[in-house]
């Protein structure tokens, strides 16, 4: 099943039929049973706007965030982890000396990810995935207004303001 990709079908009143035959009898297996369900798909003005207003912000940031955030891509990543579309994975150590050398060791591993310590406990925030097969229409949307709002906030204007300086489709 990890080969069958998405396929685009159409009502015809009394069966769903494949837009692109071809595809479908590659993938699928006549007679078998196949669950399909509606899928609300992504606005690609919203993905666009997004991220062009990410750059607008990244190009707005000043000198100083230059180490925390070197790419637009490490802004929207903390933006995310910030905003609570976050993987959290914890390692309690020993000692606080310990937890330090752990910190050292994971941070380079990925530096995309945060990294915080606390006392002995070292915890590794990863932003979730805002890819199409990760969320829906709706928790993109979310995520989108959250994460513009904390990177709006990093260069002193709102959400708002952020949105219109991008231009497009929000």
């Amino acid at each position: 099943m990890s080969g069958i990709h998405p396929l685009t079908f159409q009502w015809s009143g009394e069966a769903m039929v494949p837009l692109n035959l071809r595809g479908a009898t590659q993938q699928y297996v006549v007679g078998a049973t196949y669950r399909l369900a509606p899928r609300k798909e992504r606005s690609l003005a919203s993905h666009n706007h997004f991220f062009a207003s990410l750059q607008e912000a990244f190009n707005s940031l000043p000198a100083e965030s230059e180490d925390m955030y070197p790419t637009v891509e490490h802004l929207r990543k903390r933006a995310l982890i910030k905003s609570g579309y976050r993987n959290e994975r914890s390692i309690v150590c020993s000692t606080a000396q310990e937890a330090e050398k752990v910190a050292a060791f994971i941070k380079p591993l990925d530096d995309l990810a945060y990294v915080a310590l606390r006392d002995n406990v070292v915890t590794v925030y990863t932003a979730k995935s805002q890819s199409e097969r990760a969320m829906g229409k709706a928790e993109f949307q979310k995520s989108k207004d959250d994460v513009l709002r904390i990177v709006a906030e990093l260069i002193g204007v709102t959400g708002k303001e952020l949105g219109s300086n991008a231009g497009g489709a929000s």
